[in-house]
């Protein structure tokens, strides 16, 4: 019959050890002696009644249950520090961590945060703009807005459908005719055409505003949407830009909208959030806004 463990000491020293693969880095981390780290590991290890590492003469290396309980130990430690820095955290509650990618950040999310931080004062949000997925930990992320394709099978809440629009920066050569009017599509196409990542998305377009197929000056690509907005707003051409992330150069005059049907993108983008932190008044406001601001700009799913 399996003997319980009648204490956790040497759990820290195990995890420590198994990261590093080394009892003397791991004390370095630790703040103690080698010899110190291997004691309260050999010292689990009869607790437990098999072994952690196979030791060699000049490395350590993990056994199959070594490995096995090494990553149950790295989960449940990561956990149990989040939770406690969640709670040594002065005024924790009104901490709201908030993830999401870099030009949904940039180019939607920033803008508009003065609005929130005006109904509510008395938060403290901090927002990591990072491509990772970021887990929904306590003390690390309440809430994730992310990116993803509208025909996966995802249960959370879709904030944004998003669509392609054709825009340029307001006095763009080549997109004013010589009496001061505006010129048409065929003109304006002989520009250089801007995209993110490839064209593929622009030949889409071109069949579903009934434009021919032909030789275009595709000049530019950029591998994010957000560079993308920013280089149209310099005047590198024309461009086929996400209208979420554009809507506020838009608005601003930064950017003109040119007269044509938008292009569904496929993709849009979704909340997540822990189940606990669902109901946590921070999380709800925030989501409230959230709503609020993307039906605001005529984008909201719906």
């Amino acid at each position: 019959m399996p003997t319980p463990l009648r204490s956790l000491s040497g759990l820290i020293d195990f995890d420590a050890a198994a990261r590093w693969g080394s009892f003397r880095l791991a004390a370095v981390e630790l703040h103690k002696t080698a010899a110190a780290v291997s004691q309260q590991v050999r010292q689990l290890e009869q607790a437990l009644g098999f072994a952690l590492f196979q030791r060699h003469p000049r490395q350590i290396e993990l056994t199959d249950k070594g490995r096995e309980l090494a990553a149950t130990v790295a989960r449940l430690l990561g956990e149990l520090r989040g939770r406690v820095g969640a709670l040594q955290e002065v005024g924790a509650e009104a901490v709201l961590r908030v993830s999401t990618t870099h030009s949904f950040a940039m180019k939607w999310l920033v803008p508009r945060l003065h609005r929130f931080s005006a109904r509510h004062p008395a938060l403290d949000l901090r927002l990591e703009a990072t491509d990772a997925v970021v887990p929904l930990e306590p003390g690390r992320c309440d809430l994730a807005i992310r990116y993803a394709r509208l025909d996966a099978h995802d249960p959370a809440e879709l904030l944004l459908r998003e669509q392609l629009v054709l825009v340029h920066a307001p006095g763009l050569p080549g997109t004013r005719a010589p009496d001061g009017g505006t010129v048409g599509l065929a003109t304006l196409l002989q520009l250089p055409l801007l995209y993110e990542e490839t064209p593929a998305r622009w030949l889409a377009w071109l069949q579903a505003n009934h434009l021919p197929v032909r030789r275009y000056d595709f000049a530019r690509g950029y591998s994010h949407g957000g560079l993308l907005v920013q280089a149209a707003v310099a005047g590198l051409g024309l461009a086929l830009v996400p209208l979420a992330l554009a809507g506020e150069d838009i608005a601003q005059g930064r950017l003109q909208r040119v007269p044509s049907r938008a292009l569904p993108a496929g993709y849009g983008y979704r909340l997540h959030y822990a189940d606990a932190a669902r109901e946590l008044p921070r999380v709800v406001a925030f989501i409230d806004w959230l709503r609020v601001e993307a039906a605001g700009a005529g984008e909201i799913d719906g």
